[in-house]
């Protein structure tokens, strides 16, 4: 018999009670194996497979002597293709914990959990997905995925919070934030890789989802679905109806994008006209002025940033606002998943790429590097790591490290990195780092160091390419394919 669990009780075996608790009946992944008798014994299950990092082996074992076990990986079968290293433990650490999460977390379908679920949450999956495509070739994969969205999506537009689905998830877990996969997912594949094929595809139900969401909207505010997931602290959260309005919004932008590439010039002046409304009711309704957005919370402020929401002569002071919350809580997350992903970019994005830093490696509760001083070896599913310790929502930190340290930025222009963007955000505390990443059309390498007071950088641009590179004092080059060396004295 052999049980499988993420962790150890107070006497050294197994504990299973924080993936259990959800399991309608019978044991929780348990296997019964009749042992061969003829030497080694190999079990590898067809129809199921485990999360876990300890596992306890028991039975008549009285005839027979454990020499040695060993695990098998399982997962999608999409080669590597990114790697992250720079001169901080922490980082390397972390980036090492997202890795084996996203990859335990992508059996045929990207799920939320390896074990106490399996299910496919599009939520998790949207958050993550830069992650998984600076890392690993999961193009095709999450096209694959695109077609069950299609699949699922009722007359209505309306899509569940899990994909694939039985009928569960369309009355709780869905909404913009988690449905957005729908057209974030294939947006950042065309971007990693160039391929348009989801697109294309499912224009059409990616229209009617956004119909779906105009058809909920009241003055063009959406308020169903989940919002800040997993925050720190519940009752400190964001409303959700704010992040809603705020994908709604996205998808529109969006939908506009993908309109012109199927040559539907009609629908694209409609829902660049649709996003537009939906930005004025969203200021109108959550924006408060000094650069203040709902009360002031971290994600409701990153949110309005990221995606593209705040008005120009506005901007500085709401990114203030933004920088001066992550200090006025001693640079620990006061957010989310969502604002897991929103808070670290628009820091980074906005001339605040020391103060994203300072929060990621911060060691203390709630935080990632406390996770790591806990002792885990993947990402968690809550700040406090009472639920599953295997979950990849909390992954974009990953694709952070690329695009903001390592500085490898697609350009929505050239998709496919045919023009590649290589702006590296040196911040104090790190003194060096490299970025790698095999893209369609070869291999690009980001690679710099601080010596002697000087910011050395090094690139390399693959032949099916040209780049823009951009020094932290702003200088910019415009290169071809080959290796090229920048230095700042």
């Amino acid at each position: 018999i052999i049980k499988y669990a993420e962790r150890l009780n107070d006497k050294n075996d197994i504990d299973q009670s924080n993936i259990a608790s959800l399991i309608k009946g019978g044991d929780c992944q348990t296997d019964r194996y009749i042992l061969k008798g003829s030497g080694r014994e190999v079990w590898e299950p067809r129809f199921t497979y485990h999360g876990f990092r300890y596992l306890r082996i028991s039975g008549p074992l009285a005839d027979v002597r454990i020499e040695k076990v060993e695990g098998r990986v399982v997962h999608t079968a999409f080669g590597r293709i990114g790697a992250f290293s720079c001169s901080d433990d922490t980082l390397n650490r972390l980036q090492n914990c997202t890795i084996w999460s996203y990859v335990g977390n992508f059996v045929g379908i990207p799920t939320d959990c390896p074990h106490r679920e399996k299910n496919g949450w599009t939520g998790d999956a949207q958050l993550a997905a830069e992650t998984g495509l600076f890392n690993f070739a999961a193009g095709t994969a999450y096209e694959q995925w695109m077609d069950s969205f299609a699949d699922v999506q009722r007359p209505s537009g309306q899509l569940p919070g899990i994909v694939p689905s039985a009928g569960w998830g369309f009355k709780w877990g869905s909404g913009p934030a988690w449905d957005s996969a729908f057209l974030l997912i294939p947006w950042y594949v065309y971007l990693y890789t160039g391929s348009d094929l989801a697109i294309r595809t499912h224009y059409k139900a990616m229209k009617q989802y956004v119909d779906y969401c105009t058809s909920m909207a009241t003055g063009h505010i959406v308020s169903f679905g989940l919002g800040d997931w997993c925050h720190v602290d519940s009752k400190r959260a964001v409303q959700a109806e704010l992040t809603s309005t705020a994908y709604y919004y996205v998808d529109s932008v969006l939908l506009a994008k993908f309109a012109g590439i199927n040559g539907k010039s009609a629908d694209r002046s409609r829902y660049e006209k649709l996003a537009a409304k939906i930005k004025d009711a969203f200021n109108r309704r959550f924006y408060k002025g000094g650069g203040v957005y709902a009360n002031g919370e971290q994600t409701a402020l990153a949110c309005a940033v990221y995606q593209g929401l705040v008005e120009d002569s506005e901007k500085d002071k709401v990114v203030g606002q933004l920088a001066e919350a992550v200090k006025a809580n001693g640079c620990k997350p006061d957010f989310g998943i969502l604002g897991a992903k929103y808070v670290p970019r628009a820091l980074s994005e906005n001339g605040h790429a020391d103060l994203a830093y300072k929060l990621i490696t911060q060691p203390e509760f709630p935080g990632w590097a406390h996770w790591l001083g806990q002792g885990a070896t993947t990402l968690w599913e809550s700040w406090a790591g009472d639920f599953s310790l295997n979950h990849i929502m909390f992954g974009d930190i990953s694709a952070w490290m690329y695009q903001y340290l390592g500085g490898i930025r697609p350009d929505p222009e050239n998709p496919g990195f045919r023009h590649v963007i290589i702006k590296p955000l040196p911040v104090s505390g790190l003194e060096w780092a490299r970025a790698e990443h095999a893209a369609p059309v070869g291999k690009i390498t980001s690679a710099w160091k601080k010596s002697g007071g000087r910011f050395e950088l090094e690139v390399e641009i693959p032949a099916g390419s040209t780049a823009t590179i951009i020094m932290p004092n702003a200088a910019s080059h415009e290169t071809g394919p080959g290796k090229h060396r920048f230095e700042i004295g």
